[in-house]
């Protein structure tokens, strides 16, 4: 489809920013919170993050849609944004073992989406002036009612959204034989943190948000994950308790990202709003426990306070992103539970930090010969 072809479409933001482009995916009207990704790869990964529920996705690389979509490359069982803005959007793709267009799945799954705006100065303007509200039309183009529209928008601060997006029903992947038997907590979990355990030889079950730590527990597992996932942590008191008791069990827990946000809440440690967050697949972390350096991936717009986790005597602080100094990663002293803000499972991004998998694998392993040494000395 030509471009002249396409509707016209705006992008308003909530301070009054006006971008004018091209209609992509659905045509219709989109609101949530912007932020950008600076990801050169890996879109169709990215837009099926449930972690990105209720915002929409600017991709700072300038060139989206060309190799298409894939079945079997998605993170979740549908598309997860709420709106797209893109500078070059393609309409023709190529790619060995494609299933469609990009266009295509945006239409499906009803995304609202702009293209031909100048993405760097909207990147920068996020930047600079932080993450907020904003829409997308290609239909309504009287920018007093999209300003009326867009001021009913919530805030993602006070938002919980990991509801919406965690499974209604409890459901396993991998061997019933496997070595170690994993419980993952679902805020919103990618398949790929799914795939990193069932290559470790684990047998998963993951489990509504809703459940209670009886149910989790009665599973018998040897280890427990806490996913990824939308939303601010500090409007999830329900789910902080629940990860405060599931640490009480003495099982080891590995969090991941909201995961990770939760476990800090559950240690009193509070979280707050970042300016504009981190969202792409190369950011710096500094491993402190072994000083190795590794590239992540990443997509948070909160953060644990750093001065909460410097004062907690029961918590030591592992991992830190280099760029800004930011708490990326931290353990409980004395007990098998620890947790990074980022996505070591990538899906997309690079392969630097799946050494945490094996460590939590190395966990239960030894949690598992404590128990039958404590058995037999019985």
């Amino acid at each position: 489809m030509l471009v002249s072809q396409r509707p016209e479409a705006v992008l308003l933001l909530k301070d009054g920013t006006l971008f004018r482009g091209r209609a992509i995916g659905h045509i219709g009207v989109s609101t949530g919170e912007i932020c950008f990704n600076t990801g050169m790869t890996g879109y169709q990964e990215i837009f099926t993050d449930p972690s990105y529920t209720g915002q929409i996705m600017t991709m700072a690389s300038p060139h989206i849609g060309n190799y298409g979509v894939k079945n079997g490359e998605e993170e979740s069982s549908k598309v997860s944004i709420a709106g797209l803005v893109v500078k070059k959007f393609s309409h023709v793709w190529s790619r060995p073992g494609g299933t469609s267009s990009l266009d295509d799945m945006l239409r499906a799954a009803g995304v609202v989406g702009i293209s031909d705006v100048d993405t760097r100065r909207l990147v920068r303007h996020i930047r600079d002036h932080g993450a907020q509200n904003a829409i997308i039309s290609s239909t309504e183009m009287d920018l007093e009612v999209l300003k009326a529209r867009l001021a009913g928008v919530p805030s993602m601060e006070g938002m919980e959204l990991s509801s919406t997006v965690s499974t209604k029903e409890a459901y396993e992947v991998g061997e019933k034989q496997a070595a170690y038997r994993v419980a993952l907590l679902d805020f919103g979990v990618k398949r790929n943190i799914e795939r990193c355990l069932v290559e470790r030889d684990c047998h998963v079950r993951v489990f509504p948000m809703s459940s209670t730590v009886a149910e989790v527990l009665a599973w018998a597992p040897d280890g427990i994950m806490l996913s990824n996932g939308p939303g601010d942590p500090g409007a999830m008191p329900d789910s902080v308790e629940q990860v405060k008791a599931l640490v009480a069990s003495g099982l080891p827990v590995f969090g991941i990202c909201l995961g990770h946000q939760l476990l800090a809440e559950s240690m009193g440690m509070r979280t707050e709003k970042m300016h504009h967050g981190h969202r792409g697949i190369n950011h710096p972390i500094k491993d402190l426990t072994t000083g190795h350096d590794e590239v992540t991936s990443q997509n948070h717009g909160f953060v644990v306070k750093r001065s909460d986790a410097e004062a907690n005597a029961a918590v030591e602080i592992t991992h830190v992103h280099l760029n800004d100094g930011s708490v990326a990663g931290i353990r409980l002293k004395g007990r098998p539970v620890f947790s990074v803000q980022y996505h070591p499972e990538a899906g997309p991004g690079p392969y630097d930090s799946r050494y945490l998998f094996d460590r939590f694998v190395t966990q239960m392993r030894i949690a598992a010969e404590e128990r039958h040494k404590s058995t037999q000395n019985a």
